[in-house]
């Protein structure tokens, strides 16, 4: 009973001793710098005293995404036992990135109740700059710059724009990555890869990366395009580089990696965003397809091209659509386009799409073959195909247009399959027998002088010796025949009950009642 009260004491005094830190629980933050420039980073410790509890997820940062990117969270607790009260320590850093240039506030940031003290920071401007034709800024006391340009203010829906990202640094930048925000009213591409050049600025050598992106708006109206951003790890030019050990620094100083030469800090630079003003279809695209593009052609080949056609042979008419401004996803099935006349049935196959980047544009293309048979013979004239589109450069309709063609269809040789025919038709002897496929046999006309070879060939072979050596073994294997069955016949037969299995067959034995 003793020790039971004693037990109880110990669980009480853990109680008051651990409600008594939360009663008194305080949180305080700091920052490792107050005056920053945009696209550099803060780092920002939340310390709470006083709570023996580990659940950093209770620290409200809601109130921080409006002005800054949180780009890493990290926490650790502590707890000690002091002259018999217990204190603990919950500490959490996050690494901020500023949206935008100003005086930011980070406001006060509630943890179980408690609430921290408010801070500012200034952010200082990079020079980015983020319009439809905007020219590149003047060099500036940022060490990275970021621009985003438009080809054009405004387009049609559906249409390409090009946006060309530029990112110019005089330092190395670790780990980097180019991100465009994806967009429900946007169809995004890359175009083609980067290209990187150097340029000097003030006396100061810049390395460049541009990048290329294809936009395609889905909606007609006004539509912000987001600002590009990159990410990356810079070294931290407030560190202590190898804290002061002379040794190291002049074995690894120089190194490009920077976990061996120094620490880094992450940053994160935002582009500002662009306008894009898109039209609507306009009311004189009166075609079913909507192509806007800036360059549209259509070709054909035939084959075979000269040589006569006749009733169930194919001819097989290969088209190639080529558009400039488009993706070939957005090139129409050409056969839904082709007509057909009557006595011709069509046979298209799936068609070959394919994207190729071309200068600041893409070019896509669309190869389809169409298989032709008639089924009777006679003069077809294939109505010219024509396929309209929407010129972007002139604001007009324009066609792709093929010329009509007349094709001469001669009546099937005898031997061929007339798709007309019904199978049980008589097949009418022809001079010359037609080419099958090769997946089945020919079918030969009948022919008299054909059908007297085998007879003659007969009366020929009755002349070799050979034929009466076949005779003479088949009349000599007769009488065996005969001579055993009539010795057969003479042998006694087996009473009933007594079959008398082969030697060589295997005795099955008899099931168990």
């Amino acid at each position: 009973m003793k020790n039971f009260r004693h037990l109880l004491f110990a669980v009480l005094a853990l109680f008051v001793l651990g409600t008594s830190g939360s009663a008194f629980a305080v949180v305080t933050v700091s920052l490792d710098r107050d005056h920053i420039a945009l696209g550099e980073s803060v780092r920002l410790l939340v310390q709470r005293d006083g709570s023996s509890s580990s659940n950093n997820s209770q620290l409200d940062i809601s109130a921080l995404r409006k002005d800054f990117d949180v780009l890493s969270r990290s926490s650790g607790t502590s707890v000690q036992i002091i002259n018999g009260h217990l204190e603990s320590r919950t500490q959490v850093t996050l690494v901020l990135a500023p949206k935008h240039a100003g005086t930011l506030q980070i406001p006060p940031l509630q943890w179980d109740g408690e609430e921290s003290a408010a801070f500012a920071v200034t952010v200082g401007g990079s020079g980015n700059a983020s319009a439809a034709g905007a020219q590149q800024p003047a060099a500036s006391s940022a060490r990275v710059l970021l621009t985003a340009t438009l080809d054009r203010q405004q387009t049609w829906v559906q249409a390409v724009a090009v946006l060309t990202v530029r990112l110019a640094t005089d330092e190395a930048l670790y780990q980097a990555s180019l991100d465009l925000p994806a967009s429900k009213d946007l169809l995004v591409r890359r175009l083609g890869q980067d290209v990187q050049t150097s340029e000097t600025r003030d006396g100061r050598s810049y390395r460049v990366i541009e990048r290329k992106y294809l936009l395609f708006p889905q909606r007609s109206g006004a539509l912000t395009v987001d600002g590009v951003v990159l990410d990356a790890l810079v070294a931290d030019s407030g560190a202590d580089d190898f804290a002061g050990d002379r040794f190291l620094a002049e074995a690894f100083g120089h190194l490009p990696v920077p976990t061996m030469r120094r620490s880094t800090r992450p940053m994160r630079l935002r582009a500002d965003p662009v306008e894009l003003t898109v039209l609507p279809r306009p009311a004189a695209a009166t075609a079913a397809h909507w192509l806007p593009a800036q360059a549209v052609s259509l070709t054909e080949s035939w084959h075979p091209d000269k040589a006569p056609i006749r009733v169930g042979e194919p001819i097989t008419r290969h088209l190639h659509l080529v558009a400039s401004g488009l993706t070939a996803a957005q090139l129409p099935d050409l056969a839904t386009i082709m007509p057909v006349p009557e006595g011709i049935k069509a046979y298209p196959d799936q068609g070959t799409l394919e994207d190729q980047a071309q200068g600041n544009s893409v070019l896509a293309s669309r190869d389809q073959d169409i298989a032709l048979i008639a089924s009777r013979p006679g003069s077809y004239t294939l109505p010219a195909l024509k396929l309209s589109w929407w010129d972007t450069e002139h604001e007009t309709q324009r066609q792709a247009v093929l010329p009509e063609r007349t094709l001469e269809i001669l009546p099937a040789l005898a031997g061929s399959l007339d798709p007309t025919t019904p199978a049980t038709a008589k097949i009418t002897a022809a001079q010359s027998p037609a080419p099958a496929p090769a997946s089945a046999p020919p079918l030969e006309a009948f022919d008299p002088a054909a059908a007297a070879a085998p007879a003659a060939g007969f009366a020929a072979a009755a002349h070799s010796p050979w034929a009466w050596i076949s005779l003479v073994v088949s009349l000599l294997w007769m009488g065996t025949s005969l001579a055993w069955w009539y010795s057969r016949r003479r042998q006694p037969r087996a009473a009933p009950g007594d079959i008398t299995p082969p030697a060589n067959a295997a005795t099955i034995p008899a099931a168990q009642a």
